[in-house]
């Protein structure tokens, strides 16, 4: 990009010192008006214009909230990550199970048991916008990442009964209807989708877990897992999918090239929930039968730290930051918070009734995914010097013209 200058002058460092600008800069418009406000105010032009770079480079300004589903009130406790406070409460069906977040941060999706539906939540009013009869009992929910599927895992049913089961219900959001409903393995609990979406994988109680096609709604591969599997993760580069076999004790590391187990980690009793942070590095499993969280290096695949949380913890998941874990901890009615640079417990919310969370419950941080503008290396050249110059209050500057 070619800028040119004719002339800048500065007289003083009063209130005059950038007026007597002169020339022409081939920039953007919307670059142009930020160090147009720059060169005319000089202090108060400084302060408006980094915080307008500040908007304009997407900088993340306020913390995700946490979306987590009480089965003793019947409602979704919305969590603001940044004060670690209960911000709302949403009614919802009787029985709420499993919950997930787009990561768009306009919808969240929770599986109610007892009535066979699936809540919508609108995320900017914490209103339920709608239900969508799924299967029977459902369990699981996931999202894919471009937020148009929801899956919904639909359990065995106990008694003879029309609604589908050992399933799983495929949701458009676009119309929040059912479009497809794939047999799987018996009695699904956990879903999660692949980072490109391409796949989803369920985990059944008979000690199996399903590959779904997303394109053809149909099973690509079933893979034999551990003893009753619960929760399931992918990792984020998709080379791997985590799953925590709650009838062992340990966690299935399935390699998604192949389908294949390539190794099993042993862990505490009863690990139901599981998660990666963003980075790839760590694997927290919620270990319901000791009442802990097991931390997992994904290089060694060895378990490197317990941290002791609350009573029957349950639902886990990361922060979009990855500095922290929340986990649902069912019977002691609260939600634990680490630190995970420590892998302590930092912050403890009480308060909630019979707390589950099952699925990957936080919504993103503001701004994450939004699109920005971001100005070129040139931009940010002038823009220092001009930041440069009017802050140092040079008497006189030169630029030769183009």
């Amino acid at each position: 990009m070619l800028i040119c200058v004719k002339e800048v002058r500065f007289q003083g460092q009063g209130d005059d010192t950038l007026k007597n600008v002169i020339g022409s800069v081939s920039i953007g418009a919307q670059m142009r008006g930020v160090i147009w406000d720059v060169l005319m105010r000089p202090l108060s032009g400084i302060l408006f214009s980094l915080s307008s770079l500040l908007l304009l480079t997407g900088v993340v300004v306020a913390a995700p909230f946490a979306y987590i589903t009480e089965q003793g009130a019947d409602t979704v406790s919305v969590i603001d990550a940044a004060t670690n406070t209960v911000a709302a409460s949403i009614p919802v069906l009787p029985y709420p199970t499993g919950v997930a977040a787009n990561l768009q941060g306009t919808r969240v999706y929770v599986a109610n048991a007892a009535s066979a539906l699936l809540s919508v939540i609108n995320a900017a009013s914490n209103v339920v916008i709608t239900t969508i009869p799924v299967g029977g009992f459902p369990h699981g929910v996931a999202v894919n990442p471009a937020g148009t599927r929801v899956y919904v895992t639909n359990r065995q049913l106990v008694v003879p009964s029309p609604l589908p089961s050992n399933s799983v219900s495929v949701v458009d959001t676009a119309t929040n209807t059912v479009i497809a409903t794939v047999p799987v393995g018996f009695d699904p609990i956990g879903v999660a989708v692949h980072p490109d979406g391409s796949r989803v994988y369920v985990t059944n109680q008979d000690g199996s877990l399903s590959v779904i096609d997303a394109a053809s709604n149909t099973v690509s591969a079933t893979v034999g897992v551990g003893y009753g599997p619960q929760g399931v993760a992918v990792h984020p580069n998709g080379s791997r999918v985590y799953v925590a076999n709650g009838g062992e004790s340990s966690i299935s590391v399935v390699d998604t090239t192949t389908n294949v187990v390539t190794t099993t980690i042993s862990v505490g009793a009863g690990p139901a929930g599981i998660a990666v942070n963003p980075a790839g590095t760590r694997i927290f499993a919620t270990l319901s039968g000791q009442n802990s969280v097991a931390v997992v290096d994904t290089v060694s695949n060895a378990q490197i730290a317990t941290v002791p949380v609350g009573s029957v913890p349950i639902g886990v998941a990361v922060n979009p930051s990855g500095t922290h874990v929340y986990v649902a901890n069912f019977s002691s009615n609260s939600v634990s918070v680490i630190d995970v640079a420590m892998n302590v417990v930092v912050e403890t919310i009480g308060g909630l009734n019979g707390p589950l969370a099952f699925g990957q419950f936080f919504g993103p941080e503001a701004g994450l995914h939004a699109p920005v503008s971001i100005p070129t290396l040139s931009e940010w050249g002038l823009i220092v010097l001009l930041l440069l110059l009017a802050i140092t209050g040079a008497y006189k500057v030169h630029v030769r013209r183009c």
